[in-house]
């Protein structure tokens, strides 16, 4: 059987394709996609199927495990990026280094409005951030534990006023979202 030949055999199983691709995927759009993705297959292996090997079977076998690599592949993507509003810690390295350029504006700017903190902020509220309590803070710049917290809270206020910028472009980011 020519190449030709086998092109022609395998487009005239795209109706039945659909109709088991809707099966897997429950849309037409996807079923759609996957016929596509099957076809493609199909063509691009020719010279592994067998004459006299059904064909509508061997089609079906490629859909089949197309629909279950391409799930496989989605749960593996979805276990990897986060969905909550919140990152935690242990993955804040590892998501503030994919984004390189944007980052890099970032993390200038957070460094400069830190930088411009004057020491009697900077300090307890770097320490506080880099996971120290208050009561250590207190201790190691033997200052009562009263005046860390104040510090600190004067620090975040000082902070949040440098970077609000950053603070409205998160709220339009949030209202395009919802809209």
């Amino acid at each position: 059987m020519t190449k030709t030949e086998f092109n022609t055999l395998v487009l005239h199983q795209t109706g039945s394709l659909k109709m088991y691709a809707l099966n897997f995927t429950r849309d037409t759009e996807d079923a759609n996609d996957l016929v596509q993705d099957t076809l493609l297959k199909a063509i691009t292996y020719y010279d592994k199927f067998k004459e006299g090997t059904n064909l509508k079977g061997w089609l079906y076998t490629i859909m089949k495990n197309t629909f279950i690599n391409n799930y496989r592949r989605v749960v593996k993507m979805n276990s990897l990026v986060t969905k909550s509003d919140e990152i935690p810690s242990s993955s804040l390295l590892h998501s503030a280094t994919r984004n390189g350029a944007e980052g890099k504006f970032v993390m200038k700017d957070i460094n400069d409005a830190l930088e411009s903190l004057p020491a009697e902020y900077y300090v307890p509220f770097t320490k506080y951030y880099t996971g120290f309590k208050y009561h250590e803070i207190a201790e190691e710049l033997d200052i009562p534990i009263g005046t860390v917290k104040t510090r600190i809270h004067v620090a975040r206020k000082l902070l949040k006023k440098k970077l609000k910028d950053y603070d409205q472009v998160h709220r339009e980011v949030l209202i395009e979202e919802a809209a």
